[in-house]
This record gives C-alpha cells, structure tokens and sequence, in this order.
C-alpha cells in the first residue's frame, strides 16, 4: 500500500470518530471561517505559552513545553473540523479554501516563533537554529503544492505534510514535559571521553525538531521534482 493511500485510509478513519462533531457543528450553524480562525487564536495561545515559559520558567521547568503540545495538538483538531464541517454542511467556497491555507500558515508560524523564542531565551541556540530550518521546510512543503496546484498539477506526496508535522511536534512537546516530571528537566547523560551531554531532557523535544528540519526540507524538494517530471510529461 502506498503512503499516499495509508494516509487517506487513517484520514478515514479519523473522520469517522469526529464526523458525529461535525454534524452537530453543522446543526449549530457554526461556520468553516470560524472553526479556522478559533484554530488560529489557539495557535496564538500556543505561542504565548512558549513565550511566558521563556520569561516565567527556568531552563529546567519543562511544563510550559508539555502544556503548549497539549495545546497545539488540541489546536490541530481545527484542521480536521473546518473542512468536514465545509463538506457536510455544504459550505464550501474558493475564498474558504483560500482563508484556511492562509490561516494555516499563520497558525504555523505562530507555533515556530514560540517555539524559537523559547528555545533562545534558554540557550538552547543550536536546537532554536534547526526549528527554524523545520519552518522554512513547513513553509516551503506548503508553498511547492500550491505552485504546483497553481500550474494544474497536484502535488500531494513526500513525507512531513502539516497533519503529521502538527502531530510530531505536538506528541514530542508532551512527551518532553512527561518526562521532566519523571526524570527532571536537568537531567543530562554523558559519556566518559566526550567532552558534552550527548542528552538531556530537552531532547526529547528538540530531536524530533531535527528530524523534522530535515524531512519538511525533503519533502519540498520531492515536491519540487516531482512537479518538474509532471510538467516535462506535459510538453
């Protein structure tokens, strides 16, 4: 099975638990724009938690992070519900469609900048260098399909889509404020002969980051050249 359809068969299923949701959103009258927008100021939330651990928490005070993935993946059900409740309730339009890719962006890189401000204000410079990086890949993944869609090409593949990029960020932030709670927001393992921790507890945070960084910036050049291929069929 292809990645392509093991993602639309999980999106499947995921619909299938939130559709009831939906339905009820749709009897309430509430519309795709606000779904989105509500979905932006939680994105905004999730940078001021970022922001205030970074002002308010010491280096080793990891809760901040734990809470702000709480937060960013309960942001992240708004990406599912807007479109549902669109299909559903029969409210689909071009400018709807428009205004949740720009808001998306937005959400997105609020997430980023309360992510880069806080792994700054504790000096966590090289882990802030690499969320950045997985930011320009975020923008970049978003910007080669709607170029591509722009030159009647769909371009939907490669890894790092923004549902899975919500989720691993989300997921880690969790796990790094659970961890802290069990293990300590200092704790840091060296080994004998290396002259650095080669982990602390931030990493569990800011590895998946990394990872991220990287795959977002594959994922845009896959795009790219998979758009360039499509194109060179046409002619």
């Amino acid at each position: 099975m292809s990645q392509i359809a093991m993602r639309d068969r999980l999106q499947k299923n995921i619909y299938s638990v939130i559709d009831p949701v939906v339905h009820g959103l749709v009897k309430a009258g509430v519309t795709p724009n606000f779904i989105t927008t509500t979905g932006l100021l939680l994105n905004i939330g999730v940078a001021i938690v970022f922001i205030v651990g970074a002002e308010e928490g010491n280096r080793g005070d990891l809760s901040y992070v734990g809470w702000a993935g709480a937060l960013i993946l309960f942001a992240g059900l708004f990406d599912m519900l807007d479109g549902q409740v669109a299909r559903i309730g029969n409210m689909s339009s071009r400018f709807g469609a428009l205004y949740d890719s720009v808001l998306d962006r937005y959400s997105e890189l609020f997430m980023f900048l309360g992510i880069c401000y806080y792994l700054v204000a504790h000096h966590y410079f090289l882990s802030s260098l690499f969320a950045f990086i997985a930011l320009i890949g975020s923008m970049m993944v978003s910007y080669t399909r709607a170029r591509s869609e722009g030159l009647g090409i769909q371009n939907k593949g490669g890894l790092m889509q923004r549902p899975e990029r919500v989720v691993l960020t989300a997921v880690s932030a969790i796990a790094c404020g659970i961890t802290a709670s069990v293990i300590g927001g200092d704790y840091k393992l060296t080994i004998p002969g290396i002259p650095f921790h080669v982990f602390e507890t931030m990493s569990v945070f800011t590895i998946p980051i990394t990872v991220m960084a990287v795959l977002t910036n594959i994922t845009a050049i896959k795009r790219l050249m998979d758009a360039k291929k499509a194109l060179d069929d046409k002619v």
